[in-house]
This record gives C-alpha cells, structure tokens and sequence, in this order.
C-alpha cells in the first residue's frame, strides 16, 4: 500500500509541477505586469468597494462616444493602456460578464487572508491543480473498489493521461480572465464529479444525501462560474435516478440535488438583475469587443458540423522542427460563425480517448450490484461529457480552452476503458502485454502532442508579452520576447514579423525588412508582414517598395483598412492625391469608425485644397477618437485658413489640454497671437514650443519675426541664425537675416 501511495503522489507532483511551470499570465490583461490589474482581482477590489462593478476608471473619450459598442470607435480603448477588452459598460461603469465564483470562492478570500493578488496564470494553475486532483482520486478510488487486480503502474499511466492528455497544459501557457473562468468550471465539476461517486458509493442513505447536497453546490458554483455548463447538471440526478430504480426512497436525495444548485441559480440571477437591470443578462449585450454585441448568433444549427471537425477530427500539423506541431488547417466556416482560436482534433491529436469506447469491459463479468453502480458513475460522466460537447457544437466560436470542459471526462472515460480492458485480460497474460503496449503507445502520443503544443502556445505568450512591450515604447524588452518566442518556436512567422517591427524602430533597417522576409518565407500569404515591410520602406522614403507590398497585402487580404489607409499615405507622398483618396475612402467603407483614415483623408483634401471636406473629416476622426491630439491641431489649421480664428484657437488649446507638450499647436496659438497683434503672448508660445521641441525650423522663424517686431533685433537674428543652422535652404529666414544685418550697417 506504502509502495502505491508513493507512486500515484509521484506522479501527482509531476503533473502539477508541470502545471505551475507552464502557468503563464496573457499579457494583454494586465500590461502594466501587475497582478491587480489582472480582471478579476479589479473586479474584487470592487467587491470590497462595495460595488458589483470592476475598480477601474472609465476613459473619458469611451463615455463621449454616440456608441460605445461600436467596435471601430471602442478599438482604441479595447487595446493598452486602457485594456477594456472584453469588459462589459453599462451605466458608465465597467463589468465582467464571466462568472463570479473564482472572485467569491478564492480571489477574494485570498486577498483578504494574504494582502497580495495572484496573477490569472497562477490562479488558474491552483483551480486546474486542484481539477486534476479531484479527479486523479475518482481514478483511485474507481481502481481501489472495481480493479483491485489492475496493477498500480497502470493507474499511474492512467493518472498521468488525466493530468497531461486532456488539454489542460495548453491552456496555461495563456491565461487570462478566459481561463480563469474555465480552470474555475473545471475544478469545480470534477469535485462535483467526486461527491457524486460518495453519494453513489454511500450505504448510509443521510450521508449520501449530504454528498449530493455537496456535489450540487459545486456544480451551481461551476455554474456560475461558466454558464455553458448548465446543461450538465442533469449528473445531479444520477443517484436520484438510481436510489428510485433500486426502491429507495428519493425525495431526501431530490431536495439534496436540486436545493444547493437552485439557490445559487437564483443567487446569480439576482446578481445580474443588480448588475444589469435584468436576471437573465449576465452582460453580454454590452461587451466591449472587435464585434457588435447585440448582432452575434451565439448558437445555431449550422455551426454544428464545423465544430464537430474542429475539435473532434482536424489534425495538426507536423513539422520535423521543434517543436514539431503546427495549428490545424482551419476549414472554411459556415455564416456568422466568429472566430476558430487553435483548437485540435482530439480524436485525431489525442488518440488516447478512443480507449473509452472499451468501458463497457469495466463491468463485464460483475454481479447486478456492482456492475449496476459502477455503470450509474459512467453514465454520470458520459452525460456530463455529452452535454458539455453539445453545447460546444451549437456555438459561434471554438477555442483550445472550450475543450478542458469536455476532454478531462472523455480521458476518464478513456481510463476507465483502459482499466477495463486490463481486467478483461487478466488471464491472458500475451494479449495483456500487447494491449498495455498498444494503449502505451497512444498514451505516450497523446501526452507528448499536449507538452509540445503547449511549449507553441508558450512561445505565443511570449510573442503577445512582447507585442505589449512594443505598444509601450519598451523596443528591447520587446526584442528580448520575441527572440524567446523564435528559441521555442523558429518558423513563429508573427515573432519575425514583430520582430521586424522592432528593428524597424531601433533604426536596424535591413535586419527588420530580413525579418519581415522571413516571416514571408514561413507564411506567403502573410499579408501583416507585407503591410509591415511597406511601413518600413515608406519610413525610408522608399516609396515605390512601400507601394508594391501594400498593393501585395491588398491582394492576399482585400477588406485589409490598415492597408489601404497606409496605401492613400504613400501615394499621396508620390503627388497621386486623387489615387490616395480613392483608397481612403475604401478603408472607410471596410471600416467607417477608422480614425485614423478620416485624418489621412482630412489631410489628403487639404492637399487639393479641398477645405469644408478636410474639416468634416477631422471632426469624424473627433467623434470617434476624441483625444485625437493630430486632428485637433490639422483641424484648427484648417479653421485658421478659412478665417475662423476663434475656433482654430479652441482647437489648439484642446489639444494642449489632451498632451501639454504638443509643440506644433503652442507654435499655431503663437501665429495666431501674432496675427492679433498680441506679441508678448505670441513670444512665449514659441519660446514654450521651442523648449519641447527644441529644432523647430518654422516656430524659430516666427519667434524670430515676433521678436523683430518687438524691437529685440539681436534675439531675433540669432533665431533666424538658428533656423539656417537646422535648414541652410530655408529663403525666408536668409531674407530677414540680411535685412537685419544690413539695418545694423547703416546704423
């Protein structure tokens, strides 16, 4: 017994060792790398507020918009620093539409017990630690009462399959508030699962209603942690269904199974009616996300046969470099469905599970009683699985994280089987040995394709981490995970092209455009990587290169906005202003809330002076991005021109008010206070413009004039000697140097 004991808490410590290694928080979540931004240690703090909403400012700019749901017009409060993605508004305050329990039942108690918060990647890696132990003891206990005869070694590999087959070392490499939420659901129902067996299991009829009692609370907190899991609570009626089958009486058992779980129903019903002013709402009709909330199918018919391939049939693909595994070739997907996020055929990638077709060996050759137990507990995890898997089927979205809710129960099935067919075999000692080796064989298959799909979707992590650091300015840091991502995973065509990026902004030109080409080589139809070598050479001034990869991104992706937009850039560099519009214009209609493409395009009318059309596209840029310090300022321009001062000048003190050193709208004021004949004021927003920026050719001339005008000629030559210095071809300032100096002459 001692010898076993050490063997299945062996195999337990290298399981969870690997959990908690794998563990890595999803940077975009928390880019400030600090655990308390992590979503739901916000929505804690908010709970200890006094509030139901997350402990997080809304930005200004996200409540002035006509509509916040807009995916366009919220991208930029979605993305860092703001990280609202995924977030539900209502009323102008910020919520999590994923459930509640994993802040209730741990968040919040270890924050209150500890005074510290722990990262999503942790927190996921206690729930699925804990998952994996409640479940590895439902094996042990199934061995210990069915399959005495069945070697320890054989529970150990089945321990180890449970632990290291059944997707969860995938997920953790990834972890945010999804995961979280999933991990919760995860531990949540394999406890559940393990009440149930005790209250089958438990001759004493009170007892085996408190286990039921038990086994309903944690599914009603799994529940309320995943809402997509409700189906499966049907599980709970499984020993009511048996106790009436067997003559027992039942309504003990009945209240025991369906009094915890409707309580905490009700709980969250009344949660969310706080919340959204409805008990059905759990906030989805108000996410802030890359889609139109409220437009979303969630759950239809037709969606039902892609999933199926998804996960169930499609293969990855295999490479002959570490490490080795590629994402599966998506297959076309039917209308309305949203997003296919690296999922794998577990049938196919996982062979282990097949075995589960062997459990009906499990209670081959037992007496009624035993065999009609044994067969209850089965059954309670096969509808566990099926319902899960159902649900799955009928959604609009299939993604590596769903299938830890359905394939940990499909690989207990699987060991099950394998227990089975060890039993079955135990007096056929050759077809014993060959059945261990088979089943081996899928076991070690199995296990190697999660630990090496799991170092991929480290290295995505990686690259995520230092996509962060790229939005942030942090150029090396950001490097430095992108070279880590390319160490695990060398044909990563992303972390080339992010790396790409990089070395573009490090001044590394060649090294960059060698990285998006690589990028190229791995992925020819990487139209990212085109759009990113035609940002490099357009940095360059290499114009005609620029052209040709955005026209190549354009063919590869042709609703592709970003391209188009930088496209109308480039041309409208060239002089083809016309041409440039003309693309403008095509990114607005893929994308009518793109800022940015208004601006370009504002900027593009001027240029063909073209006026009252490069105001209206300014002040669309401004609706949808307030903030939008460039636009306030090009649009104060365009006011100037036309006349309208008093507005122009609003426009630059609202973009001063957005960022104080904006040294362009300080020298702007300036002209205007000159032009009013307010000298003194027009001197000093020079002077502040040329502290920003100190090689300021235009506000050193103009300070220049102001300062003539004032009668300090010998400040104003040596603004005008400044302006030669950083431009020796700037006529105007030559002009006035000479008219000084020969002034001074004549004296």
């Amino acid at each position: 017994m001692k010898n076993e004991w050490r063997v299945l808490v062996g195999v337990c410590v290298v399981v969870v060792g690997i959990y908690g290694c794998a563990a890595h928080t999803d940077p975009w979540e928390s880019p400030s790398q600090s655990a308390a931004d992590c979503y739901y240690n916000l929505l804690v703090q908010g709970f200890r507020a006094g509030h139901l909403s997350l402990k997080k400012d809304v930005p200004p700019g996200l409540t002035q918009l006509a509509d916040p749901y807009d995916p366009g017009a919220n991208a930029l409060y979605r993305a860092a620093p703001y990280c609202l993605h995924d977030l539900s508004y209502y009323k102008g305050r910020l919520y999590l539409y994923f459930g509640v329990t994993p802040a209730l039942i741990f968040l919040w108690p270890f924050v209150a017990l500890t005074g510290h918060y722990l990262f999503s990647g942790q927190t996921s890696a206690i729930f699925c630690a804990v998952g994996f132990l409640a479940g590895a003891g439902v094996l042990r206990a199934l061995w210990r009462r069915y399959f005495p005869e069945v070697s320890v070694w054989v529970v150990a590999t089945g321990t180890l399959a449970f632990g290291l087959g059944a997707g969860v070392p995938l997920m953790l490499p990834r972890s945010g508030v999804y995961e979280v939420a999933v991990s919760c659901g995860y531990m949540l129902t394999m406890l559940s699962l393990g009440a149930i067996w005790c209250a089958l299991h438990e001759p004493e009829r009170r007892q085996s209603c408190w286990w039921l009692a038990a086994a309903s609370a944690a599914y009603g907190l799994a529940v309320a942690a995943r809402p997509s899991l409700l189906f499966g609570a049907i599980i709970l009626l499984v020993p009511v269904v048996q106790a009436r089958q067997e003559r027992r009486p039942v309504w003990a058992l009945l209240a025991a199974g369906i009094g915890p779980i409707t309580f905490i129903g009700l709980g969250m019903m009344l949660y969310n009616a706080m919340r959204f002013d409805s008990p059905f709402e759990f906030g989805l009709d108000y996410i802030l996300a890359a889609f139109r909330p409220i437009a979303r199918q969630y759950f239809r018919w037709r969606y039902l046969w892609f999933n199926f391939r998804v996960y169930f049939f499609e293969p990855v693909r295999w490479s002959a470099r570490f490490p080795f595994v590629h994402e599966i070739s998506v297959p076309p997907s039917p209308a309305g469905y949203a997003r296919v996020e690296a999922p794998f055929g577990v049938l196919t990638n996982s062979p282990l599970v097949w075995l589960a077709l062997a459990v009906p060996l499990a209670w081959r050759r037992r007496s009624g009683q035993e065999a009609s137990t044994l067969r209850w507990f089965v059954t309670g995890v096969a509808l566990l699985l099926g319902t899960c898997v159902l649900t799955l089927l009928f959604f609009e979205s299939a993604t590596i994280r769903y299938e830890v809710e359905f394939l940990p129960t499909l690989v207990l099935l699987a060991a099950v089987g394998v227990l089975g067919l060890d039993r079955a075999l135990a007096e056929r000692l050759a077809w014993r040995r060959a059945a261990r080796f088979g089943w081996g064989l899928l076991l070690g298959f199995s296990v190697a394709f999660n630990l090496f799909a799991s170092v991929v979707r480290y290295a995505e992590a990686d690259n995520d981490l230092g996509a962060v650091f790229l939005g942030q300015g942090k150029v090396q840091e950001a490097m430095s995970q992108f070279e880590q991502t390319l160490r695990l995973e060398p044909d990563c065509a992303q972390a080339h092209n992010n790396l790409g990026i990089a070395l573009a902004q490090t001044g590394s030109i060649e090294e960059a455009i060698a990285q998006c080409e690589q990028a190229l080589q791995i992925k020819p139809d990487f139209a990212e990587a085109h759009n990113n070598l035609g940002a490099v050479f357009l940095g360059q001034g290499r114009l005609q290169e620029a052209i040709s990869h955005y026209e190549q991104a354009l063919r590869i992706k042709p609703d592709y906005a970003q391209a188009h937009d930088k496209l109308g850039i480039a041309l409208a560099q060239t002089g083809k202003f016309e041409e440039a519009i003309a693309h403008y214009k095509r990114a607005l209609q893929i994308n009518p809330d793109y800022a940015e493409a208004h601006y370009d395009l504002g900027v593009a009318f001027e240029n063909v002076e073209r006026e009252t059309e490069a105001i209206d596209q300014y002040e669309k840029a401004l609706r949808i991005y307030p903030d939008y310090v460039g636009a306030h300022v090009n649009l104060g321009n365009a006011f100037l021109r036309i006349g309208k001062v008093t507005e122009a000048t609003e426009e630059y003190e609202q973009a001063l008010r957005i960022n104080p050193n904006y040294a362009e709208a300080y020298s702007n004021l300036g002209a205007i206070l000159q032009r009013l004949g307010k000298l003194p004021e027009a001197v000093a927003r020079y002077e502040q413009a040329l502290r920003i920026k100190p090689d300021y050719v235009e506000a050193h001339f103009n300070l220049g004039l102001a300062l003539e005008k004032l009668g300090r000629t010998p400040e104003a030559i040596e603004h005008y000697e400044q302006v030669l210095k950083l431009r020796p071809d700037y006529p105007p300032a030559t002009k006035a140097l000479a008219r000084l100096r020969a002034g001074q002459t004549g004296r």
